[in-house]
């Protein structure tokens, strides 16, 4: 990376240094008694397109990757028991450990920031893993699960897998974070107590990789019971029975670029841009989307900057 930086830094430069040569450079020789000015201009102009490229080239690969927000959101739920007003949850998704500028210190970091958040639950929504190609390389599981398992919260520390994951080993993955502590929901709830009010987490299993149990997973909750459900891919959110008051999921990276006037041209849902990013609300049915933190397919992120998420849930 910091090749990239010096290389980054020098054509900057070069183009600034290009700019005030044109700006500089004369017209040109009189013609007709005119200097031929709209020559000048247009050069400038071209020169000044170049640069704006290269800012927004420097900023989406070596600046905003880089960078980690503290996304804080609250979702008014009509049927959420007033026992359970005020929870807080931390949403982690898509690290890609591995990718670029997520290595050891920024996983230490994740941790350090979602820590100070104080939060009442902490959930990962999958997606630990990157392969090796131009721009990653694949770090073992065991390594990301060693980093966090550092993450605290009084109800605890909440997984479930994602696609990236399964294409590895879904089994190794699984296993290096219950070996450090943290429990991976693969189509499984847990009765979590707060306020001496119980709900209940849901994990379900990825869209893209693992057959779907949503219906006999939510069964295996009382039929009155609070029931918040996670999983990797926000695309299951139709047909996540009306019961569960909220789905958390991540996958979609908030589509990476978000192009002013376009929006994000690539998301990989099958319902395009409607579960890109943030809550959703369908029918009083609710869905939250993280942009997660990592990268994948296209080593940038424009406008799209990582997150950590601090959700508060109240009635």
């Amino acid at each position: 990376m910091i090749v990239a930086f010096i290389v980054a830094a020098a054509v900057f430069c070069g183009v600034i240094l290009l700019l005030i040569r044109e700006i500089r450079r004369s017209p040109g020789s009189m013609k007709w008694g005119k200097r031929p000015v709209w020559k000048k201009r247009l050069r400038i102009g071209f020169v000044l397109l170049l640069l704006i490229a290269v800012c927004v080239g420097i900023w989406s690969v070596l600046i905003e990757p880089n960078r980690l927000v503290i996304h804080a959101e609250t979702i008014t739920i009509d049927a959420w028991p007033k026992e359970l007003n005020g929870l807080h949850i931390v949403v982690i998704s898509d690290i890609h450990t591995g990718g670029p500028f997520i290595d050891e210190k920024k996983l230490n970091e994740i941790v350090e920031k979602a820590n100070a958040l104080h939060p009442d639950l902490i959930v990962l929504l999958g997606d630990y893993m990157s392969g090796n190609n131009w721009h990653s390389h694949r770090v073992e599981p065991e390594v990301t699960a060693a980093a966090l398992k550092n993450l605290h919260a009084p109800l605890g520390v909440f997984a479930v897998l994602g696609n990236h994951d399964w294409w590895y080993d879904g089994t190794k993955v699984g296993r290096g974070f219950e070996q450090n502590g943290i429990r991976v929901l693969d189509d499984e709830v847990v009765e979590l107590n707060w306020q001496g009010k119980s709900f209940w987490l849901a994990g379900l299993a990825d869209l893209w990789t693992r057959p779907q149990h949503i219906g006999e997973t939510i069964a295996k909750t009382p039929p009155d019971a609070t029931v918040i459900a996670i999983t990797h891919n926000p695309d299951i959110f139709p047909n996540v029975p009306q019961r569960v008051s909220l789905l958390l999921g991540g996958h979609t990276h908030g589509g990476q670029v978000n192009i002013p006037f376009i929006g994000t041209p690539i998301v990989p849902s099958d319902y395009g841009p409607k579960y890109t990013a943030g809550h959703v609300m369908e029918n009083g049915h609710h869905l939250f989307v993280t942009t997660g933190i990592g990268i994948s397919i296209l080593p940038m992120r424009f406008r799209v900057p990582p997150e950590i998420v601090l959700l508060t849930i109240v009635c």
